[in-house]
């Protein structure tokens, strides 16, 4: 039987409630400050944004990559700040300001279903409205958090509705298709960069890059169709696209469907390129023989 992480009664201190309940505008205006910050304050992540912009988007002129660095942190600084109103602030103003869209019976349907949700700004939110919206069995991967405290408002955010099942990342694999194949709808997130273990070099954006195949494993293992969620942060809260099932996937081929997983979700992003989370070092692990993209700096 999957083992739960257990989720703290305390889901915060008492001022994170009240700060829940002010104006969007204001804690917007928090978060821009924030991802300001971060921006000003730590050129190390700042120029990995910029590389990963470089060569995601070669084609775009350095003025325009430059704005799109900005807006990165912006919304980065924005999605942390909105977790205290996400988290914290009255269920009917969650279900308000975070609106669902598309094929929502994709996501109802009786069996399990495996959810892509990349990195994208609004992925708490989405995971949130989803959790709190549909009646089903839900679970997701979670790697604790340094800080003790920090870790347990986390899981108690996180774990606020519904009353998912939060698998430790120490269990791998082997918890998510024992959800599955409980009849769970597992959220998983496998656009990042994980090392060189279980992964493939598939393109994206043109550029190798070390892709993990759990998408579909475990949509084989499971028995379950793949359903994107892109979770978009915009003036009114957020928009959470689901889209319908990818078609024909997984095709038995994990190389191939790798390097489809990524050819989607460059069209995502292509959408709107601030919106994706280029904070994190993307293409790190290189293929054999490959040169670093990236000065020496964070490891994230």
């Amino acid at each position: 039987m999957t083992s739960a992480v257990p989720t703290p009664p305390n889901p915060g201190p008492w001022w994170l409630r009240a700060l829940a309940r002010l104006p969007l505008p204001l804690l917007r205006g928090a978060g821009a400050l924030l991802g300001a910050a971060l921006y000003l304050g730590a050129p190390k992540r700042r120029a990995v944004v910029r590389r990963n912009l470089a060569l995601c988007f070669a084609t775009a002129s350095a003025a325009q990559r430059r704005r799109w660095t900005w807006r990165v942190f912006v919304h980065f600084g924005q999605a942390f700040v909105d977790r205290v109103w996400l988290w914290h602030a009255p269920a009917a103003l969650v279900a308000r300001r975070v609106r669902l869209q598309g094929d929502l019976d994709a996501l109802q349907r009786p069996g399990p279903v495996l959810v892509f949700a990349p990195h994208f700004a609004g992925l708490d939110a989405a995971w949130t409205r989803l959790t709190q919206a549909l009646a089903r069995p839900w679970a997701g991967m979670y790697a604790a958090q340094t800080n003790p405290r920090l870790d347990a408002w986390v899981r108690a955010g996180r774990n606020r509705f519904g009353n998912p099942t939060t698998i430790a990342r120490r269990e791998g694999l082997r918890g998510l298709v024992r959800a599955l194949r409980g009849g769970a709808a597992v959220y998983l997130l496998p656009d990042m960069d994980l090392g060189r273990e279980a992964a493939v070099f598939v393109p994206f954006f043109g550029v190798p890059a070390a892709t993990v195949t759990s998408l579909p494993r475990l949509a084989v293992l499971g028995g379950a169709p793949v359903v994107p969620v892109l979770g978009r942060l915009d003036a009114h809260g957020y928009t959470v696209q689901v889209l319908p099932p990818l078609a024909n996937y997984p095709s038995g081929d994990d190389v191939a469907d790798a390097a489809r997983m990524n050819v989607e979700l460059q069209r995502w992003i292509e959408e709107d390129p601030t919106q994706y989370h280029w904070l994190h070092r993307r293409f790190k692990t290189r293929p054999p023989g490959g040169a670093p993209v990236y000065e020496q700096g964070p490891r994230a």
